[in-house]
């Protein structure tokens, strides 16, 4: 199997762009959402190819915004705590958690 990715560089520069106009209307809190925002972005443009076949079959994350509110709660206390320092584990958390509810169909 392989893993191939349909990112395109405008919608790249949409997707950042939009997040940075939330993080600053929203003084940085935004920031707390967009990992989640991010690895859904990246896993619902990726596919799975079979090699011998040719079949390619899309990746679906099933995660949205706001349905961890109480995760991302936590890891703002977790960040202000560690002085940012927590948000780098986060960003790693939050990756595991958007493979683990990703499914192929």
């Amino acid at each position: 199997m392989n893993i191939k990715a349909d990112l395109s560089i405008l919608d790249i520069v949409g997707h950042l762009l939009i997040w940075v106009v939330l993080s600053v209307i929203t003084f940085g809190i935004a920031l707390f959402f967009f990992p989640y925002s991010f690895a859904r972005f990246v896993i619902n443009r990726t596919s799975v190819v079979d090699p011998s076949s040719g079949v390619e079959r899309k990746m679906v994350c099933d995660i949205n915004l706001f349905s961890n509110i109480g995760h991302i709660i936590l890891w703002m206390l977790i960040s202000l705590i560690t002085f940012g320092l927590g948000y780098l584990f986060y960003f790693y958390r939050v990756w595991n958690y958007a493979l683990n509810n990703a499914r192929v169909v």
